[in-house]
């Protein structure tokens, strides 16, 4: 039997030879595709929206939450806000199941310092040497640079919170706002964030906490008065319905110390003007604390614009700076009078500022050929004349 030529019959059950999966889609089912494209739009965009929208305090959560302890590290000899901001971490650690401590070298030494810790019964734990810190994972609170120990040089933190000027940045969270006017706003912020409410029936906020963070922002920004922004107003109210009146109107007036007292005396007999600067160095003190408050004391004085105040304790000149002047950065003007002197450390904030200067390397030792205290405040009054 012999065979004509077949009729060609297209095959409608498989891949023509030759076209891809998608191409084949595409031909035959263009609506389909294009709504798995729509659906893998949508899911990636949600992805991104939902990294957009967590606050840095869930993503701080999330941090806290990846490790089984942390230590809260406050800077040498903290202060108020230092101490609200690490009380704040320490409870949202806490809240996700994370244990948590807090410790600081130095001392706590002004008035109101000691007061706040009597007042509220704060155990925080004093080290000298990073060996002894009680976590591996370490949260720096109101500085971004480990110091004032023993090892802090090479500490690499877990995360980071402050809102002084630095570059110091967290293995897993960093949050650095120097536009705030304190730290524990920011840390205020992360709780509101979180759902801690004062008075809310499933997560109430603490008094002793937001005693604490009120008395932190208040401090920091002297009443409201220095360095305050929205942010910092915004967050005493938000703790102010659970604050503990007598008690922040107790560690508001403590009784001040003699040494306090000796050195804001010191302050104004040492005292040296140039235009509307004033730089007093009181000689070796016990409290490095009342050098910031004989600077703000001396700030008031008719006609005078910024002050620097220096004393001496355990072989470091600590400095201590204020300014009422918007046209003077005194954080910027003590890390200019001090850049080349080797093992010195400055900075701050427009209103505010400190540094510590190693005084054996003052005298000489090291690279330089040193610099005299009358040296040193010839500098700081040109550092802050150049601003």
């Amino acid at each position: 039997m012999q065979f004509g030529t077949l009729p060609f019959v297209p095959q409608t059950g498989g891949a023509v030879v030759g076209q891809s999966g998608v191409e084949l889609l595409l031909r035959r089912r263009p609506v389909l595709l294009l709504a798995l494209v729509g659906v893998v739009v949508l899911v990636l965009a949600g992805f991104a929206i939902r990294r957009y929208l967590r606050t840095p305090g869930d993503r701080l959560c999330k941090a806290l939450a990846a490790v089984d302890e942390v230590t809260v590290l406050m800077h040498p000899n903290p202060d108020p806000d230092a101490m609200a901001s690490a009380m704040g971490i320490a409870h949202l650690a806490e809240s996700v199941g994370t244990d948590a401590n807090v410790q600081y070298s130095g001392r706590i030494r002004h008035e109101e310092n000691r007061a706040l810790v009597r007042a509220l019964g704060l155990a925080f734990t004093r080290l000298e040497e990073a060996s002894a810190l009680r976590a591996d994972h370490v949260v720096l609170v109101d500085h971004n640079e480990a110091r004032g120990f023993a090892g802090a040089g090479g500490l690499n933190p877990y995360a980071v919170v402050d809102h002084h000027p630095g570059g110091g940045r967290g293995q897993a969270f960093t949050d650095v706002r120097p536009e705030y006017g304190s730290c524990a706003a920011i840390v205020a912020e992360y709780l509101r964030d979180r759902g801690w409410e004062p008075g809310a029936h499933e997560t109430p906020l603490p008094s002793d906490l937001a005693t604490a963070l009120l008395y932190g922002i208040q401090a920091d920004t002297n009443d409201f008065s220095r360095g305050c922004t929205n942010a910092d107003f915004d967050a005493a109210a938000f703790v102010f319905p659970a604050v503990k009146a007598e008690v922040l109107d107790h560690v508001s007036n403590p009784p001040i110390d003699e040494e306090a007292l000796d050195i804001r005396s010191r302050a104004v007999q040492y005292r040296t003007r140039s235009g509307s600067y004033l730089c007093s160095f009181v000689g070796g003190v016990e409290n490095t604390d009342a050098l910031g408050q004989a600077a703000d004391e001396l700030l008031r004085l008719e006609g005078v614009t910024a002050v620097v105040v220096g004393g001496r304790l355990d072989g470091t000149l600590h400095l201590s700076a204020r300014s009422r002047d918007d046209g003077i950065h005194v954080g910027q003007a003590l890390r200019e009078a001090v850049a080349d002197i080797p093992m010195a450390n400055a900075g701050g904030h427009r209103q505010m500022g400190g540094g510590q200067l190693s005084i054996d390397h003052m005298r000489g030792l090291g690279p330089s050929s040193g610099v005299s205290t009358d040296e040193l405040r010839e500098r700081l009054f040109a550092a802050l004349a150049s601003q």
